[in-house]
Parts: C-alpha cells; sequence; structure tokens
C-alpha cells in the first residue's frame, strides 16, 4: 500500500463520518418532535456502512489491480424500535389516556455516538496529514 492510497481510504472514512455526524445531529434536533409529514413522531436515523469491495470478485480485483479498499454509506435508515409512549395529558398530540408518542431517541446514546464519530473523524484527518508529511519528506529526501 502507497502512501496515497492509505489517503484514499481515510478519505472515503472522513465522508462516511461526515453523514454519521449530520444524521446525528438530525436526531439531536428532532428528540422533541412529535408529529413529522409522515404522521407521529420522529424516528431515530441510522447510518449503515459497508467496505467499499464486495465479494471475491472484487478482492481479486483489486489485489491484481492493487485497488483501494475504504468505507462507503449505503444507506440511512429509520430505526425499528417504537416510540416513547410518555404520560402528559396537556400535550396537544395526547390520546385519550393522556399518552404521548415521542421520538426514540436517546440523548446519552447520540452523545456518545457523536463523540465516536468526532474520534474517527479526527483519526482519519490525522492519517491523511501524517501521509502528507511523509511524502512531503520523501521528495525531500532525492534533493
Amino acid at each position: 500500500m502507497d502512501i496515497f492510497t492509505s489517503m484514499e481510504i481515510s478519505v472515503s472514512a472522513l465522508k462516511a463520518q461526515r453523514v454519521r455526524l449530520n444524521t446525528i445531529s438530525s436526531n439531536l434536533a428532532n428528540i422533541e418532535t412529535t408529529r413529522t409529514r409522515d404522521g407521529g413522531p420522529y424516528r431515530k436515523r441510522e447510518v449503515v456502512f459497508q467496505s467499499s469491495r464486495q465479494g471475491f470478485a472484487d478482492t481479486l480485483e483489486s489485489r491484481l489491480r492493487d485497488a483501494t479498499q475504504g468505507v462507503q454509506v449505503t444507506r440511512i435508515q429509520a430505526s425499528n424500535e417504537p416510540p416513547k409512549m410518555v404520560y402528559e395529558p396537556g400535550h396537544p398530540e395526547a390520546d385519550e389516556q393522556g399518552m404521548v408518542a415521542m421520538p426514540n431517541v436517546n440523548l446519552v446514546e447520540e452523545t456518545a455516538d457523536m463523540m465516536s464519530a468526532s474520534r474517527a473523524y479526527e483519526a482519519n484527518a490525522t492519517v491523511i496529514k501524517e501521509a502528507k508529511r511523509m511524502a512531503l519528506k520523501a521528495l525531500s529526501i532525492g534533493q
């Protein structure tokens, strides 16, 4: 693997983590949203990643061509968890029993996910910075 391949892998990770951070931010922004266009409370969004290479054929071809492997976002899906039911009889969305369907977003989980995504983003930015430094150092050796 050369320096530029490691940079390409880190760039793909930066893009994926940016999508993850944006999705987490959307979840946090809608933590109290009880009615959406679809009706019902906001449903937590989750990012699904996968490797850029798939299966045996792609792996074989990449070995022959020294292709870059990285990560990509395949989809952003709504969580299947049911909404949280909260007793709040004065709320405009309350049912006959005074229960309100609230989003299934957990502040603590989202905060932990955001910290994890931020650290992954920082780590990949550091990899790019160090690869650049090594490339410049290699160029200066020939002088």
